[in-house]
């Protein structure tokens, strides 16, 4: 008879394959079928859209009144001035989420980004350029840069903005490109598993794996909402919302665990289904359980550590009670 699981394969290979300083993949596996794109194609839209960066939303140019005006001297006019601009990735220091800094230029000279990086802002792409002054002209500008998330478009960046202010579009996200791709894994003889390789690459303002956190944490509050009370009745075939916590974390199948194939098999060829079979047992049972070697011991005694629960730890009389009752009805 073919095993028939009641709680997917919970994926415990976890990778970081660095490329460069600015891109890397996050390799994660085995995935049961279908899992594996469930869960890459959200983190991918978390990344492209809620990774938090910085950008220019507001500039003043001495001597130009809108972004279709030019300035004598300098060889692009503002509109090349302000699109050269948004190339530069900036990053506000000190933990600053705003700032307003300012810049005087003199000619004849030729602006990179590097030459905007003071002790208030670095320049994460310092040979992007900026301008060309001729000789004997002059630059002066105040810069708005502040932290955001994806594009914000100029009549939004500010609601007032002071004289001589140009508002700005604001493309915030650092993350340049998410791409993703699923692979074939074999586990236990078995080809059908899935294995994501998540490929991130940034602009420098962050780093690819920093952004990788980013979007967990993200992906995490929004399903946040989902652990509301609900004060619907529940269905007879549902559980209880009342019932004890540590009951029916205990009550979960053994692959919960994540346990390694050889321990896994030790278990369940002893018809130990439940976690609660586990921590019910004394360290001698356990040890004693038929082919179970010492580093399989070690890693069900970890995993039932983390998992919260001691084997022969102390549970109530209820729980206790309780876990007898489902184990016999196994």
């Amino acid at each position: 008879m073919k095993k028939i699981k009641t709680t997917p394969l919970a994926p415990q290979e976890f990778e970081v394959e660095q490329i460069s300083e600015n891109e890397a993949n996050i390799v994660a596996y085995p995935f049961e079928t279908g899992y594996a794109i469930s869960l890459a194609h959200p983190l991918r839209r978390f990344l492209l859209s809620s990774s938090v960066g910085y950008a220019p939303i507001a500039i003043k140019i001495e001597g130009a009144k809108h972004e279709f005006d030019s300035v004598r001297g300098m060889l692009e006019d503002i509109s090349d001035f302000i699109l050269n601009l948004k190339e530069i990735r900036f990053k506000l220091l000190g933990g600053a989420t705003e700032a307003e800094i300012n810049y005087n230029f003199a000619g004849p000279c030729t602006i990179k980004g590097g030459d905007l990086t003071n002790n208030e802002v670095e320049i994460v792409t310092p040979n992007a350029h900026l301008a060309t002054l001729n000789e004997d002209s002059t630059l002066n500008f105040s810069m708005r840069i502040a932290q955001g998330i994806g594009y914000v478009a100029s009549e939004n960046t500010y609601n007032e903005l002071e004289e001589g202010y140009i508002a700005l579009d604001a493309y915030f996200t650092p993350v340049r490109s998410a791409t993703y791709k699923i692979e074939n894994v074999l586990v236990e003889d078995n080809p059908n598993f899935e294995r994501v390789v998540l490929n991130i690459k940034t602009d420098g303002q962050i780093s690819p794996l920093d952004a990788f956190r980013n979007s967990l944490e993200v992906m995490y509050a929004q399903l946040a909402v989902f652990n509301s009370e609900i004060s619907v009745k529940a269905p007879a075939t549902i559980e209880r919302s009342d019932e004890n916590p540590d009951l029916k974390k205990l009550s979960a199948h053994i692959d919960s665990l994540g346990l390694s194939a050889r321990s896994f098999n030790c278990l369940d060829r002893s018809s130990i289904k439940l976690i609660g079979e586990i921590a019910l047992m004394s360290t001698n049972d356990l040890k004693n359980v038929k082919n179970l070697g010492k580093k399989s011991y070690d890693e069900i005694v970890e995993k039932l550590q983390e998992f919260g629960y001691e084997v022969g730890g102390d549970l109530s009389d209820e729980v206790v009670s309780a876990l007898k009752k489902k184990i016999e009805a196994l």
